[in-house]
Parts: C-alpha cells; structure tokens; sequence
C-alpha cells in the first residue's frame, strides 16, 4: 500500500476514530439500558412463575392432608378436617368432596347445592385434575381455578397465582391466560386480546407493541400462560442515565484515538513519507541537461537531474529534497530509482549514439553501496551500453574520507566509468587532495562561473586541474562572455542556460538529434539554425 493510499485509509479510519466511540457509546448505553429493563421484566415473569409452581404445590399437598383423611365422607369431622385443610394453607380458597364429579359437602358447607362438575380440561402429569369453574357454593359469579383428586377439590383464586409485586421503578403488569382460547384467567389490568392472540400465535416470548414490551413464560402442566407487560418510556429515562455514563468514556476514546490517528497522520504526511510515496509511486521525474563542447558547440553528454513534481504543477528544488533524502536514509532508494529511469529514458538513444554519455549524481553512501555496480553491469548488459556511457558525479564532501572513498572510485573506474567531481572547488578542494584520487573530470561550481569578473578564485581552480591532467565541465553558464572566458582558459566543456536548460527525455532527444545535424554556436540556438 503506498503512503498516499495510507494516508487516505488513516483519514477515513479518523473520521471512524471520532465517530464511532460516540455511537458506540449511544448504543452502549440504549443497549444496556435496554438490558436491563427486560432483564427486569424477565425477572419478574420467572418470579410470578415462582408464584404459580409454589400454589400449585401447595394446592397438592392439601388435597394429599385430605385424601388421607379415614372417617365417613361429610361427617363433622370430615368437614372439620376440610376446614383446617383449607385454613392452614393461604392459597386455598375452599375445599369441596366429591362422589363422581358431584360436590357433597365443602369447608364451607354441610351440604353442597351446586351441580355436578364439567370433566376437568386438563390431567397434570402427576394425576390431577384441573377446571376452570364458575361453581360454588355461596353464590358468587367468579371465575376459580380447580385442583383435585377422584375424592377431593380444592379452590383457588387464579389471583394468587400472580400476586407478585414487581422490585422495578416502573410499572409492570400481568396476566395469566389460557392458552387453549387465549382467555384472560386473571390480570393486575386489562390486556388487549388482539396481542395475547398474536403472541400466541407466533409463538413469541418477546413482543414490542405500541411502546410496550410484552414477555411470556409457559406453564404446561396448567395449560396456561404468563404474560407481562411494560410500557417502554421509563426504558428512555433509563437510557439518559446510562448515557451519563457511557457517553463521558466514549468521549474520552474518541479524543485518545484521534489524538493518535492525528500524530500518525501528520507523521505519514511529512515530507520524509511523501518522499518514500513519491520514490515508490515513481514519480520523481529525471530531465536532462546537454554537456556541450566550448570550441564547437557539440554536445557530447547531459548530466541526469532529479524533478520532483507538485500537486499545483510546480517542481521542488533537488535543493530542498536531496538533503532530505540524505538525512532520511532515502538516498539509495532515490538513486536507484535515477538509474532505472535514465536507462528506460536514454538506453536506446545511447545505443544509438556511443559517442554519448550521461552523468549520474552518486550520494557519498553510494561508494559504498554493494549493490550499485552490479546493478549499473546489469543494466549496461540490458540496453548494450558501453560502460563509458555512464559517467558517475560525486561531491568534494564524498571524498572526505579517502581510505573509502579511493578504492571505491578505482573500481567504477576499472569498470569503465569516468568519474567526475561535482561542485568543485565548493568543498575539500586542494592540490594535495585531488593527488589522492583517481578521477577524470571536474566540474566548476557555477557559482565561480557567475562571478569570473569579481573573483580571481576561477583561475586557480583551472590551474590545478591542468596540473592534474584533468578535464574540466563549467555548470551555469549563461551569458556569451562566460563562455568565451571559459573557452580561452582552457576549459573544454560547459553546461548552461547558454545552451539549454534541463529537459524532459523526448525534448532533450529531440535537442540532440539537431544539434548533432547542426552543431551550436553560442549566439543561436538548433531552431534559428534553419
């Protein structure tokens, strides 16, 4: 993934960074906030269940106390022992004999007057019988739930089964039903049949209704149902509390997680990651400008310069990024890029042309590099480049160190590369320094170039590169005069706005190509020629 493309992927991860933690939070809260608000009408669901397994077996035991009664069925002490039944054991209404379904006599009456029992609608697993009854002795149109063996029935208010007060702040109603017809045996308040029949139908547990929540337990052995119901608006209260807490904290990873993503994003748009992008992306660009002779005007090279195209159009100075590639470490990633690209560029045009060469900038940590001339032998081998053809430019600075710098200059020069020293006389310059280096050219800083009439340094750089045996290249030549100067001094070769100033690869070749046809002269340029 390239730096561009990161950066754009960490923007968007930005935007999530400052966003999310505060949903998350919002959710965080609703979600708990709704959490326990079913919890809690769950809880009390189960509890009412609690309620109804507890009445029923109390129901059980009492009917057991009574069919264990011996003495003569409605006798005083038959009915005495049904009393105490019925008022040791709080959920029991009253308790009835029975002789084939007919009640005989009760806890409440010597003699029964009601009519027989209908078959009971249910037989629990255990062996009891069940009814849903209107039947009583005191005549009162209330419906009773029924429990009983083949001898005795106890009476219960469908009540008692969910009389449990509910540990929430709000409210919570309930009501039990039968499943068989969906009708409502007992509630704390009206429920809609509609949505009991509904629930029923699909078979829910949990049902969200007109701002209510509707929960159901089964209860099997009764052919009944549980359901509880909350309206939903202390559930909104509820979730403006949990925000107090959740939204502070998802505040607070959202700051930290930007505050991150900023630090890191603002590191990927330094200009040493837009520099690595940019050399991955290969978009430095390499123009190149024309090395020609003083005397004729003929070119015989061009030195390969570094272009770094902007976003706007513009070009940044190889004087702003070389020194960062430098301090970096980005230079042999920059340099191989320079000569992959001068080979795609020039490789066939230098085929063409053997007489020509092309001068590369080396860093003092190329000399070095193990790399390098064997990816120089292998490119030359590629484009069937004599090794001539690729002239190599190094620094005053890169000489510093002349126990490294020596034998890696005679090994590019063994391997037939001219190398030149760039900026010459701007650095470690001296008589007695070049003495110790094995080089081919020098090239006179175009800052000595602009100021021959004020200086008398030029002379003296001339001087000791005839010495040396040296050839010399003028950068920066601009006006006719610095060339004839140069000329009569002895320096063979120049480069300059004089001439040309650096070009792209198809503008450059088209340059050389006419100044090969007509050699220039320094008053025109190849297009006045025609």
């Amino acid at each position: 993934m390239t730096n561009r493309r990161l950066v754009k992927v960490i923007t968007g991860v930005l935007i999530l960074a400052v966003l999310l933690p505060v949903v998350l939070s919002i959710w965080l809260a609703h979600y708990q906030a709704q959490e326990i608000f079913t919890e809690e009408l769950d809880d009390y669901a189960d509890r009412v269940m609690m309620r109804t397994d507890k009445v029923l077996a109390q129901a059980k035991q009492a009917i057991k106390e009574i069919d264990a009664f011996q003495g003569a069925p409605c006798s005083p002490e038959h009915r005495m022992a049904m009393r105490r039944v019925s008022y040791s054991n709080r959920y029991i209404q009253e308790v009835l004999y029975l002789d084939n379904l007919t009640p005989q006599c009760s806890s409440l009456e010597n003699h029964s007057r009601g009519g027989a029992l209908p078959p009971p609608r249910r037989i629990t697993p255990d062996g009891y019988r069940a009814w849903l009854t209107l039947q009583n002795d005191i005549g009162i149109k209330r419906l009773m739930g029924a429990l009983g063996s083949d001898r005795h029935v106890v009476m219960i208010d469908p009540v008692s089964l969910i009389d449990v007060l509910p540990f929430g702040t709000w409210v919570i109603d309930v009501a039990l039903v039968n499943t068989d017809n969906n009708e409502v045996i007992a509630s704390s308040a009206p429920f809609k049949p509609g949505v009991i029949a509904h629930i029923q139908r699909h078979h829910l547990t949990q049902l969200k209704y007109n701002d209510t929540l509707y929960n159901l337990k089964r209860y099997p052995e009764l052919g009944v149902a549980i359901i509880a119901r909350a309206p939903l608006a202390p559930l909104e209260k509820r979730w403006h509390r949990q925000m107090l807490i959740w939204l502070p904290f998802g505040l607070l990873m959202s700051l930290l997680l930007s505050g991150f993503l900023v630090h890191y994003l603002r590191r990927l748009q330094s200009p040493h990651y837009r520099m690595l992008d940019a050399i991955n992306a290969r978009e430095i660009e390499v123009y190149y400008q024309p090395i020609v002779t003083l005397g004729s005007g003929k070119i015989v090279g061009a030195e390969a310069l570094t272009r770094w195209p902007q976003g706007d159009g513009s070009f940044l100075s190889p004087d702003m990024f070389i020194p960062l590639a430098e301090q970096t470490g980005l230079m042999p990633q920059l340099t191989t890029l320079v000569i992959e690209k001068v080979f795609e560029d020039l490789g066939d045009w230098l085929h063409q042309h053997p007489e020509q060469h092309v001068s590369i900038n080396l860093n003092p940590g190329d000399l070095t590099s193990p790399d390098l001339p064997a990816r120089l032998h292998e490119q030359l081998a590629r484009w069937q480049i004599a090794p001539s053809q690729i002239a190599l430019e190094l620094t005053e600075r890169g000489f510093a160190d002349p126990t490294i710098s020596a034998p890696a200059i005679a090994a590019f020069r063994k391997a037939g590369h001219a190398v030149y020293i760039d900026d010459f006389g701007t650095g470690y310059s001296s008589l007695s320094y070049l003495q110790n280096l094995d080089v081919d050219i020098i090239k006179i800083d175009k800052s000595f170039v602009s100021a021959l009439e004020y200086k008398n340094v030029t002379p003296h750089i001339i001087e000791m590169a005839k010495t040396l045996g040296l050839a010399m290249v003028a950068e920066g030549i601009e006006t006719e005069g610095q060339r004839e100067w140069l000329r009569n001094h002895g320096v063979q070769f120049g480069q300059g706005w004089l001439y040309s100033k650096a070009l792209p690869k198809e503008v450059f070749m088209a340059w050389a190509e006419e100044n090969l046809r007509y050699p220039l002269t320094p008053a025109l340029s190849p297009g006045e020629r025609e």
